[in-house]
Parts: C-alpha cells; sequence; structure tokens
C-alpha cells in the first residue's frame, strides 16, 4: 500500500512540475514610443553625418534593443522607420544598418524593411 501511495505521490509531483516550469519565459518587445525612438532619431543623424564613427554604443537609444536578437531588433527599427519617428526620407537599409551596427546588432541575412 505504501509503494502505491509513493508511487502515486512521486507522479503527481513529477506532473505539477512539468506544468510549472513549461510557461514560456516573458520575452523583451518593442514599443513604438516616439519619446524614446527620438533619442535614435539624433543618433542616426549623426551617424549619417559621420558624427558618432568610433564612438562606443551607450547610448539610451540602444537600451531600446536590451534583450532583442537581431532579427527583432531589425523589426523594431523598421516599424519606427515605417511610423515616421526616425525621420522623414530614410533610407530604410542604410538607416537600419547604421542603427543596428552603432548599438552592437547585425543585420539578419537577407532581411529587409517590408
Amino acid at each position: 500500500m505504501a509503494l502505491k501511495t509513493t508511487a502515486f505521490l512521486v507522479t503527481l509531483n513529477l506532473l505539477f512540475f512539468t506544468f510549472v516550469t513549461s510557461e514560456p519565459l516573458p520575452e523583451a518587445t518593442c514599443s513604438i514610443n516616439g519619446l524614446k525612438w527620438g533619442m535614435c532619431a539624433g543618433v542616426l543623424n549623426d551617424l549619417l553625418h559621420g558624427v558618432l564613427v568610433g564612438t562606443p554604443s551607450t547610448s539610451p537609444c540602444c537600451d531600446l534593443f536590451y534583450g532583442l536578437v537581431e532579427l527583432e531588433a531589425a523589426v523594431c527599427v523598421c516599424k519606427a522607420i515605417k511610423a515616421n519617428v526616425l525621420g522623414v526620407g530614410l533610407n530604410a537599409s542604410a538607416s537600419l544598418s547604421l542603427l543596428l551596427n552603432h548599438c552592437e546588432k547585425e543585420v539578419p541575412s537577407g532581411f529587409q524593411c517590408a
């Protein structure tokens, strides 16, 4: 009898811990908040004019990419370009590459802002 009870409790515990540990972890996401992305507009403008060449990538703009993988970061920049938060008439691929490279991220191979 004790063996059946122990086996039942072990099975119940395994089942319980499986459900508890199978929850997905919260993912980092980007938001298109004009005030936050305004910092990136200034950084991008400086990059386009060669002002920030060789400077470290520690800026509030780069903090927007914290916890994002390259693909997520690229999608965020594309959203900001489409929302016209970074500036008017930007070359999407050049802006994407400059900003991500500055923030130590790479544009995923074959990725294009659609």
